[in-house]
Formats: structure tokens, sequence, C-alpha cells
């Protein structure tokens, strides 16, 4: 069962969960996610929560619902994430490596090459 970081609203977290789930192939393009109910059961949250999470991908376009059946993942979904989340990777972890790195006099060529020497391992 996947535990929850308190630094983060949950219903934030649930849409990350099923971001990872389109990302890793577990959702492909129109393919129905799992019920409110049966999210709620088995990670035992409240299912506002849930449905909070799962809204929040519908106004970016990630999920679309079909009215009595449920909720399905939208055809340019995995665009939609992997753009949002390359510009955070950028605009947050990058700016704040980068910030930290000039805290530290470290040259952007000794940066690099610890994230080669990281990527290598």
């Amino acid at each position: 069962m996947a535990s929850f970081d308190d630094g983060q609203p949950i219903f934030m977290q649930v849409a990350d969960m099923i971001e990872d789930d389109i990302l890793n192939g577990t959702y492909r393009e129109e393919d129905q996610i799992i019920s409110v109910a049966q999210f709620s059961k088995t990670f035992q949250i409240n299912p506002a929560t849930i449905v909070k999470g799962i809204a929040l991908l519908v106004n970016e376009g990630i999920l679309y619902k079909k009215r009595g059946l449920g909720m399905y993942v939208a055809a340019e979904a995995k665009r939609i994430i992997l753009e949002k989340r390359k510009s955070r990777f950028f605009n947050e972890l990058v700016t704040k490596l980068l910030e930290e790195a000039n805290k530290l006099n470290l040259s952007i060529d000794e940066v690099i090459e610890r994230i080669r020497q990281g990527k290598r391992s």
C-alpha cells in the first residue's frame, strides 16, 4: 500500500499517483481508471479527497468523465503530464540545485560532473 507524505496535501499525492500510473503504462489513453470507491477502499482515504485529486486531473485535461461509466485517461494525457513534470523539474529542482551550487561556490562543470557520476552508478 502507498504511504502518503505529510509535506504535500493528500489529494495532490492521489493525482500524482494516477499520473505515475499513466506514465508507467498502467493506464493508457482511453483506459478507465480505478473507481473512487475502489481507490478509497484500497488506500483507506476519504472519497472526497480522491474526488478532489481526480478533479485536479480533469481540470488539467488528463482525465475526463464518461457519464455513468467513470473516469478515463484523455488522449493527450501522457504528453500533458510530461510537459508539466519537465516544467516543474526545471523550474523547481534545477533552480534550487543551481542556487545551492552557487552558495557552495561550485562551478556548473562540477555540478554536471556529479550528475554524470550519479547517472553511472
